[in-house]
């Protein structure tokens, strides 16, 4: 390949990447260095730092300290290189008004008076580097991309922080409002009892009933959202050993029976013994138990469940099939978010915390399995659980 194509080729790949823009701004009373840092740097291309694309460089210039913060001042610079010496205000001079101004810029000192205490007092004052002259072009280069690399980290920090404010506030938002209309109700229930407005033991018994329910369902929400915190922490402590899933499930299967019996549904286990892998048994009952209580919960009365799990090459497989309402691909498609919960008139009167889910895609992630479902409405849903027979992580031999 000759060098016109190479260089055709390496510039149609470089205009294919999405870029972004970074200024910077050269404050030298020489016009040589002016110029010159202007031709290194002006539409110099540098790497996002673990991401695909490049930022380039846009380059303006002031020949004094007082030009430069007046540029400042009206327009934003990311990087500005800035000569010690310099006619009026000093090079620390205009750091020191910058951190004044709490200006963000990254600064590179530019100096042909190198030494240990001009460094030092440049640092002091908030310089990012210090590039002595005379420098090369691509000694410029590398002071330049340095600084934009923590540039462009500094601001995906940032970005990363508010987003995470955001989610917190939406997460605690959501928390809330699940909390507060069971004590709604439970507040409601305790005034007809208060006020006399129950006057039979019948109405009494069943204000008292319902709110034995919707406390029952904060209890939930809030052991469901422990579960989750110390999942998402990784302050959970995990203590693997050999765990009989089938066992696991079996039990599972004993908690929902009170449930399934009241309605008459039907709960079967499909599993040789044992189907053993190293794991933490907490979490596989967290689990189970989430799938099996929730294939009760919204199936419908006469229904079945059936539990299968199975070994295979790859690991384990536990699917827990119901007959319920169902879901559709839409409702389907947003079902392991946080808080989720599927609402239509077939679920209106179903109690739950909507983080169950959640948590069951968590703990099959950490064990570097998945889970996937299959649903169709009214007919009934299939949830697979996938888990390799060895979690990583864990040490047991």
């Amino acid at each position: 390949m000759n060098a016109a194509l190479k260089q055709n080729v390496i510039t149609e790949n470089l205009e294919a990447v999405p870029m972004d823009t970074l200024r910077v701004l050269v404050i030298d009373d020489e016009l040589g260095m002016r110029v010159g840092a202007s031709r290194v740097l002006d539409g110099f291309r540098v790497a996002l730092p673990d991401a695909d694309g490049h930022v380039c460089m846009e380059v303006a210039h002031a020949e004094s300290g007082e030009e430069g913060l007046e540029q400042m001042e009206t327009g934003k610079f990311d990087i500005v290189l800035l000569d010690h010496k310099l006619p009026g205000m000093s090079g620390l001079d205009v750091l020191e008004r910058l951190n004044q101004r709490h200006d963000d810029a990254l600064v590179i000192m530019i100096t042909a008076y190198a030494s240990l205490d001009v460094a030092v007092s440049a640092t002091k004052r908030g310089a990012f580097d210090f590039l002595a002259k005379p420098f090369t072009p691509e000694e410029l280069r590398d002071a330049v991309r340095k600084a934009a690399r923590h540039h462009i980290l500094r601001w995906q920090a940032r970005k990363l922080a508010q987003e995470k404010r955001q989610v917190r506030f939406q997460f605690l938002s959501v928390l809330v409002h699940e909390l507060k209309a069971p004590l709604v109700a439970v507040e409601g229930y305790l005034r007809l009892l208060q006020e006399g407005a129950a006057t039979d033991p019948e109405t009494a018994a069943r204000a008292v009933d319902r709110s034995l329910v919707r406390l029952d369902g904060m209890r939930k929400l809030i052991v469901d959202l422990l579960d989750l915190t110390r999942i998402e922490s990784g302050q959970k402590a995990r203590e693997f050993a050999l765990v009989d899933v089938a066992e696991v499930a079996r039990a599972a299967i004993e908690t929902a029976l009170p449930a399934a019996r009241e309605r008459a549904i039907t709960i079967e286990l499909h599993a040789p013994a044992p189907v053993v892998m190293q794991a933490d048994r907490g979490e596989i009952e967290i689990m189970l138990n989430n799938l099996v209580s929730n294939a009760v919960k919204y199936n419908r009365d006469g229904g079945r469940v059936d539990v299968t799990a199975s070994e295979g090459p790859a690991g384990l497989t536990v699917a827990v099939k119901d007959t319920g309402i169902g879901m559709t691909k839409e409702e389907t498609a947003k079902l392991f978010g946080e808080f989720v919960r599927i609402k239509n008139a077939k679920t209106r009167n179903i109690m739950g915390s909507g983080l169950g889910l959640s948590i069951l895609r968590k703990l099959a992630t950490l064990y570097g399995g998945d889970v996937t479902v299959a649903s169709q409405p009214d007919v009934g849903t299939t949830f697979t659980v996938h888990l390799p027979a060895v979690a990583p992580g864990n040490d047991v031999a």
